[in-house]
């Protein structure tokens, strides 16, 4: 796909967003904006975790928002996000990205100075974690109903694993993000406006988290039903062979047909054998019942 330079004048500085950049774009850009190479080079990397660096003449922030669909399948931060590269000072703000945002088609444009757009881009980019939250929320609300009140065993454990999975590397987003927010240094004016930011960063966190908990404790009470399902049909499969084994001994025997066996002989020989094995089997029965096995 083609690459899409786009730049916007603002009242104090000017806006360029660079979609889908080639090499050469980044070039050109680096030239012309005197920026450092191996931060140039980082913007092109897909999988680059969020960091912030500060230059003599700008700074540099990487930052990573939500871009999975629903029915994505994430093991890893390149399905799950796709990163914004931000290169800025008191008179530009350049923003680098391969995958395409709507929210950048809607940003203010009354914002006066570089650090507010940059602010409300890293707000919005935030903001793309909160309906995949309510999502994961209600698949992980359905799990526990159709575990605990439903058939579990139309549970898929493959669905838990995804489920798990995506709550955790969303989790790790933002916490290496909350590092990197906390590494910037911003003005006093925009002290308030950051610190809305680190408090939505918190929250998500702290959801995500608890999602999280309750992605690996529905898991393990999946494992653990099916481990109480398994040794419920070993206790049975356990209780027959306590009842049949020393039946089929005496079965094996009276079967053995030696000519010296008295009780063959016997007119009520088979009825006395039988009564026999009642017993045997009454014994073990009541037995059971004492332990509590039964």
């Amino acid at each position: 796909m083609s690459s899409k330079i786009r730049q916007t004048d603002f009242a104090n500085f000017k806006w360029i967003d660079v979609c889908r950049p080639s090499h050469h774009d980044l070039t050109v850009l680096a030239k012309e904006y005197d920026l450092d190479y191996y931060q140039v080079s980082d913007s092109l990397q897909a999988g680059h975790l969020p960091k912030f660096e500060t230059q003599p003449n700008y700074h540099f922030l990487i930052l990573r928002a939500y871009t999975a669909s629903p029915e994505d399948r994430v093991t890893n931060i390149n399905e799950l996000s796709n990163k914004i590269a931000f290169f800025y000072n008191e008179s530009k703000l350049i923003t680098v990205h391969r995958a395409h945002f709507d929210f950048l088609e809607a940003v203010p444009t009354d914002c006066i100075h570089s650090v507010d757009l940059v602010l409300e881009i890293v707000r919005k980019m935030l903001e793309s974690f909160v309906p995949p939250s309510e999502l994961l929320s209600r698949e992980i609300d359905e799990f526990e109903k159709t575990i605990f009140i439903k058939d579990h065993s139309k549970i898929s454990l493959e669905d838990l694993y995804f489920l798990r999975a995506e709550s955790r590397i969303a989790k790790k987003i933002l916490q290496i993000t909350q590092n990197t927010i906390h590494q910037m240094e911003v003005q006093e004016r925009f002290k308030t406006s950051m610190q809305d930011v680190k408090d939505q960063l918190l929250y998500l966190i702290l959801v995500y988290d608890e999602m999280t908990d309750d992605a690996n404790s529905l898991l393990n009470t999946y494992l653990s039903i099916n481990a109480q399902k398994s040794n419920d049909v070993m206790r049975l499969l356990t209780i027959f062979s306590a009842f049949f084994l020393p039946l089929t001994f005496v079965a094996g025997i009276y079967g053995m047909n030696f000519e010296n066996m008295p009780e063959l002989r016997q007119p009520i020989g088979y009825f006395v054998t039988l009564g026999c094995m009642l017993i045997i089997a009454l014994v073990i029965y009541f037995w059971f019942r004492r332990k509590r096995i039964i």
